[in-house]
C-alpha cells in the first residue's frame, strides 16, 4: 500500500504489524515509529481503524480469553514469514 507520500516506515510494515502495536506486544521505540506513521499517513489511518474495530469485535465475542503461549508463538512466526514473503515478491516484481 502507499499512500503517495514517501514515510521512513513502509506502510506494509507498518500494517504487518498493526496487531501488535494493537495488542502492545512491540517494544516501546516501535510502537512510537508506528503511531507516528499513523499519524502521518490517511490510507494507513484508515486500515489501523478497520483492523482496531475487528480486535474489538473479537474481544467482545471470545471475552477474556488468551490463546496459549505457543500458538501466539506460532503466529508471530507465521506473520514475519509472510511480511518477508510479500516484502520479497513486491520487490521482484517492482525489478
Amino acid at each position: 500500500m502507499s499512500c503517495g507520500k514517501p514515510h521512513e516506515t513502509d506502510c506494509r510494515e507498518v500494517l504487518a504489524e498493526v496487531y501488535l502495536y494493537l495488542d502492545l506486544e512491540c517494544g516501546e521505540e516501535r510502537r512510537v515509529l508506528i503511531r507516528e506513521h499513523l499519524e502521518e499517513c490517511g490510507p494507513c489511518l484508515h486500515e489501523y481503524g478497520i483492523e482496531q474495530e475487528v480486535k474489538a469485535l473479537v474481544a467482545r465475542c471470545c471475552g477474556n480469553e488468551t490463546a496459549p503461549e505457543h500458538l501466539r508463538e506460532r503466529l508471530r512466526v507465521r506473520l514475519t514469514e509472510l511480511v518477508v514473503f510479500e516484502t520479497t515478491e513486491s520487490r521482484e516484481l517492482a525489478d
